[in-house]
């Protein structure tokens, strides 16, 4: 026994033969075959073509023909439309897309959801939006109602798969763009927020509504807070080179130590280094330089000399280099 569905689609094929039969698609001595197969078409799936309303609710104002170029042309760019089931809504739902009673259905189910949005019973209010949605599978409205709620109710991941669909069913309606650009920003998706907020304010034209911009401003505000705090936190974790100080400046105590300074009783005189001409020099380069001491640490031959240092073999009197020796060398006076 033929389906409520099928017995639309025959319906809808019998008006495709009978406009074929009267815009001359067919020619006029093969019309008694057309009229033919309405005829044995209508009682085989026992329909009534003559049924004004019964057909205007099969074809929902739009002929078979034309759905069929949309499949064409959805096939010919690769897409492919979305398996249904026979026991689906969808499937139930006539191939012109829903009638107005579905349609009519299905609005009433999302009014119950708004006013449980309005009480905060936001798990009722998303099961409403769901059963609108299994009448008419990808309504942009329901879909971007579902989203607030699921929003409201701090399920964001499921909010930005329905506002994700919602925009794709329909880039036009706005409100989807803000309910994803919400659903992305609490998924800590700034820049991902930003930009759904920004095609919101691009198809609202004029500049965007108040609170569209006021949500761009305010994801956009998070993208460079990150991005501060990206730069901030390079500066602040160093060069790693010994002597390099979280500030920038050399640490003048590295220096010391690398010389021959320590636990081993060889820590130099600093007051005396300071009052040698030639380091009072080296030291002024280092404080106006910083980069210097990061060149510095990384000279092979200075820590070459650096570790005869610490095992008490410098010339100079507690371990401590000779200065001038230190100094003199090619590979350090260069830098």
């Amino acid at each position: 026994m033929a389906t409520e569905s099928k017995k639309r689609l025959a319906l809808a094929i019998i008006d495709f033969l009978s406009t074929c039969e009267n815009d001359g698609t067919v020619p006029a001595d093969e019309k008694d075959s057309i009229e033919v197969a309405r005829t044995c078409i209508a009682e085989a799936f026992r329909v009534d073509p003559t049924d004004k309303a019964a057909v205007e609710d099969a074809i929902g104002g739009q002929k078979l023909l034309s759905i069929y170029s949309v499949y064409e042309k959805l096939k010919s760019r690769g897409q492919k439309p979305p398996p249904q089931t026979p026991s689906s809504p969808a499937a139930a739902a006539s191939p012109a897309g829903p009638t107005a009673v579905q349609k009519q259905k299905a609005d009433a189910l999302k009014t119950h959801g708004n006013e449980a949005m309005a009480k905060k019973d936001y798990t009722t209010a998303i099961s409403f939006y769901t059963q609108a949605l299994e009448i008419i599978p990808q309504d942009s409205i329901y879909l971007s109602n579902r989203a607030a709620a699921y929003s409201a109710s701090q399920q964001h991941g499921h909010a930005m798969t329905d506002a994700q669909a919602a925009v794709e069913a329909d880039p036009k309606y706005t409100k989807a763009w803000s309910r994803l650009g919400l659903a992305k920003f609490a998924l800590g998706d700034a820049k991902g927020s930003m930009e759904a907020y920004q095609s919101g304010i691009n198809h609202e034209g004029n500049g965007g509504s108040e609170a569209m911009r006021k949500g761009y401003e305010t994801a956009k505000k998070r993208v460079e807070e990150d991005e501060t705090d990206d730069i901030g936190g390079s500066a602040r974790s160093g060069s790693g080179i010994p002597g390099d100080s979280p500030s920038g400046m050399p640490d003048l105590s590295g220096l010391a130590s690398m010389l021959g300074g320590g636990a081993g009783g060889g820590t130099p005189d600093l007051s005396g280094l300071m009052n040698n001409p030639m380091f009072s020099s080296a030291a002024q380069s280092l404080m106006s330089n910083p980069d210097l001491m990061s060149n510095l640490m990384s000279n092979p031959r200075l820590r070459e000399m650096a570790e005869s240092f610490g095992g008490g073999g410098g010339r100079g009197g507690g371990g401590m280099p000779d200065l001038a020796s230190l100094m003199s060398d090619p590979s350090i006076a260069e830098m």
